[in-house]
């Protein structure tokens, strides 16, 4: 397979043949591309060009190396390219994503040309968090949770997040028995066929956030959206809450933390026109936020059951869902 010529195609789409590659950002997972910054001296910007490039090696830092792991990764840069040309624009300073600024494919590869949000002013990255970074988290989330509620995203994933139960039964079939797995198809119905759904971003981890180059600045920016589409909002605040803390703090914050959360999706509702009853939606997804760590329980104990982030603050959550379901 030839390989896109990706400094020529960007010269010649910003008729700038000045334009030179400043550096690799970072390598995509299982060697599926590169992210690099380019820079166009005519224009006197920068921006991050995202090149998918699908190996014929398959290679997993934790073995799940099949045909159906390759797929769901090539789905999963097409659904990104849809966000960014159908859904990027919707987002505001209370949600910011970068901007498309254009693509190119070539058989199965393909590539973004993104808005660089260091420029713009998000250049920090963070791999611990404050309290106040989370807030920023939760803050994001909620808006954007708020922006996309009960709209259609029919060219996102079905579901989002990349633990979908349906599209992880490699690793459902590796589970031990267990209560859990036996109420897995029950957890995602529940999930999935919940009265109000938005878009979810799938993958809140920290590593995903850019943060302010400004700390007084009160936004923060999010990128990465291979797993976003439908969903309830807190399964990405679960996720985000467990990628951010230990199990002592998530067992202390967890009240403050979810009722910051709604208070932000409230004035996120207001702010963006969406009438909506609020009050069912805060009840419905409340009672939601239980089932949400328990679905992603379930994928961990398949995918890795030795993960760090499996503790008693997981468990526990997972107790209360599995109660929350017989009754």
């Amino acid at each position: 397979m030839l390989s896109i010529d990706v400094l020529a195609q960007l010269k010649q789409c910003f008729v700038d043949n000045s334009l030179y590659k400043l550096q690799t950002v970072q390598s995509l997972w299982s060697g599926y591309g590169d992210i690099s910054r380019y820079v166009s001296p005519k224009l006197n910007t920068t921006f991050i060009v995202k090149h998918i490039s699908p190996t014929n090696e398959l290679v997993h830092p934790r073995g799940w190396n099949t045909q159906t792991s390759h797929q769901r990764k090539l789905q999963s840069y097409q659904v990104e390219a849809n966000f960014y040309r159908g859904y990027a624009s919707l987002c505001d300073e209370y949600c910011a994503v970068p901007k498309l600024l254009a693509e190119f494919s070539q058989s199965q590869q393909q590539v973004l040309v993104l808005q660089d949000l260091d420029q713009i002013g998000f250049s920090l990255r963070k791999d611990q968090a404050s309290m106040a970074d989370v807030k920023l988290g939760i803050k994001w989330l909620a808006y954007f949770h708020a922006r996309f509620l009960q709209q259609d995203s029919c060219d996102l994933w079905p579901i989002g997040t990349y633990w979908y139960l349906a599209t992880r039964q490699d690793e459902f079939q590796t589970m031990k028995p267990s209560q859990l797995k036996d109420a897995a198809q029950a957890i995602d119905t529940v999930l999935n066929q919940a009265r109000f759904q938005t878009t979810v971003h799938g993958d809140a981890k920290l590593a995903n956030f850019c943060f302010p180059d400004n700390n007084g600045a009160n936004k923060l920016a999010a990128v990465d959206f291979q797993y976003v589409g439908k969903g309830v909002g807190v399964k990405d605040l679960a996720y985000f809450l467990g990628a951010c803390f230990n199990q002592n703090d998530l067992f202390t914050h967890e009240k403050h933390l979810l009722d910051e959360y709604f208070l932000y999706l409230k004035n996120a509702l207001y702010h963006y026109h969406i009438k909506v009853d609020f009050v069912s939606l805060q009840q419905e997804w409340r009672s939601l936020y239980s089932v949400a760590w328990a679905d992603f329980h379930r994928f961990l104990l398949g995918w890795s059951p030795g993960h760090y982030k499996i503790n008693h603050y997981m468990q526990r959550q997972t107790d209360i869902a599995l109660a929350f379901l017989v009754n």
